[in-house]
């Protein structure tokens, strides 16, 4: 089932692609000079220009597009039929982007993409600009010999939870639906390595509120009494981990990861810690990060030690970020976290904990023929075969993907590798495998165009 493709026709895309390659660029470093950040805090006209560019790069392609809106910000659906009689495939990437934060870390300007060391720099420049443009050069790469119908689907708000996203699957779904579902918004195993991403872990992000004085009093008339909010809180905090560093919470669910060769040496030099910090946890360092809940404490509200003074805290909160095992339902996490949390309060504090926001975990069934030609076109573009990887992160609209299109595959790829550092300073992708990205969905479309029914 892998031979579909003749050896004149691969050679053939691959010089396509690679003739494509500085317009290609040229577009993705317009694409990436637009401050498309989705954060209501910042400039949505960047956001609406954004749609338009894409939009008009996929009419430049003869699809037949439409920016639609429901409720959050701009997406873009274009569709294009193949042959009478052929699959269709839906390519979904989004290109919202996340804030640059600090400018001082970055090397150079986050929205004036700059190449350094093979590397184009900038923020979007990986995430997601780049699986827009593997989209639109598959497209090009096959001119007017479109082997399957396409409909490309680029949404506006990934960045920030897709809330619109279940309207947008319940209003124009129809418009999505596919035989096949790539969703380029992850990364390969390293440089010269590709991966297909099988599992993803879900989220919950819960706010712990300790409360234990109506108001702040003298730390010296009262302390060594009266328990301070912000005692409590460090003692729940603490109780969500054991001595190993394993998450405490009983009735988690927990998996096994891949086996793929992954040291310490490698965990260390990609993740930055420093030196003489243990690794925490049980266990592979993939299962680690891939299939067992972790929980992180993002934040704490409490006084600054500027404005700190000699007074008992009455309030204290934290934000607690969960992330779960790929077939943990979520709200059932939440319920555990809660739970284990209120078991925990010390001194008859009072402790609320609140839902902020969940997302499912994904885990893909990833045999069959689709998954065979996206192996097959992996390996094409880059001389090896694909490893099937997970992902620590969430990427929720995958699991919206699966559940709206239960017959569809989905393919989960992407451009970034370990040092994309997508959501930091210094952002960039790697030009040389970005090609291969290019070439192996131009692949992957003829593969799916030559597959019989």
């Amino acid at each position: 089932m892998t031979d579909l493709l003749p050896a004149d026709r691969l050679d053939a895309l691959r010089a396509r692609v690679h003739d494509l390659m500085p317009q290609v660029r040229a577009d993705l470093e317009a694409l990436t000079r637009i401050p498309s950040v989705s954060l209501d805090a910042f400039d949505q006209a960047h956001v609406e220009a954004s749609a338009e560019a894409t939009a008009a790069l996929l009419r430049a392609e003869g699809l037949d597009v439409e920016i639609v809106r429901e409720g959050g910000r701009p997406a873009v659906i274009g569709h294009r039929d193949g042959p009478p009689g052929s699959r269709t495939v839906t390519l979904y990437a989004h290109h919202d982007v996340q804030p640059p934060g600090d400018d001082a870390l970055w090397d150079s300007p986050p929205f004036e993409p700059t190449e350094r060391g093979g590397r184009l720099y900038g923020r979007g420049a990986a995430d997601d600009k780049a699986g827009v443009m593997a989209h639109v050069a598959a497209l090009r790469a096959h001119g007017e010999d479109l082997p399957v119908g396409v409909t490309v689907f680029v949404e506006g708000e990934e960045e920030i939870g897709s809330d619109s996203l279940p309207t947008i699957l319940e209003r124009h779904g129809e418009k999505l639906r596919a035989d096949a579902i790539v969703l380029a918004d992850s990364g390969n195993w390293d440089i010269g390595e590709p991966a297909l991403t099988t599992t993803l872990r879900g989220m919950v992000r819960a706010v712990v509120t300790v409360r234990t004085l109506d108001h702040g009093v003298h730390s010296g008339m009262f302390g060594g009494a009266v328990p301070d909010a912000l005692m409590v809180l460090v003692r729940l905090l603490a109780s969500l981990h054991d001595d190993e560093g394993n998450v405490a919470v009983a009735g988690l669910k927990e998996g096994v990861a891949s086996d793929l060769d992954y040291d310490e040496a490698r965990l260390r030099r990609e993740s930055g810690l420093l030196d003489g910090v243990e690794v925490v946890g049980s266990g592979s360092l993939l299962t680690r990060m891939w299939t067992k809940p972790s929980i992180t404490t993002i934040g704490i509200d409490a006084p600054s030690i500027e404005r700190s003074s000699n007074t008992l805290v009455p309030q204290a909160r934290a934000k607690v970020s969960m992330r779960i095992a790929p077939d943990e339902f979520d709200l059932d996490a939440f319920e555990l976290l809660k739970e284990h949390l209120l078991a925990q309060v010390p001194w008859g504090a009072q402790v609320e904990v609140e839902l902020e926001e969940r997302g499912a975990g994904f885990a893909a069934d990833a045999d069959g023929p689709v998954y065979d030609q996206a192996r097959a076109a992996f390996a094409d573009a880059w001389g090896t075969p694909p490893v099937d990887i997970g992902v620590g992160g969430s990427i929720p609209f995958v699991a919206a993907f699966a559940e709206q299109f239960p017959e569809a595959a989905i393919l989960v790829t992407g451009v970034e590798d370990p040092d994309a550092r997508a959501h930091g300073a210094n952002e960039s992708l790697h030009l040389g495998e970005f090609e291969k990205v290019c070439v192996a969905e131009a692949v992957l479309l003829a593969r799916l165009g030559a597959l019989p029914d």
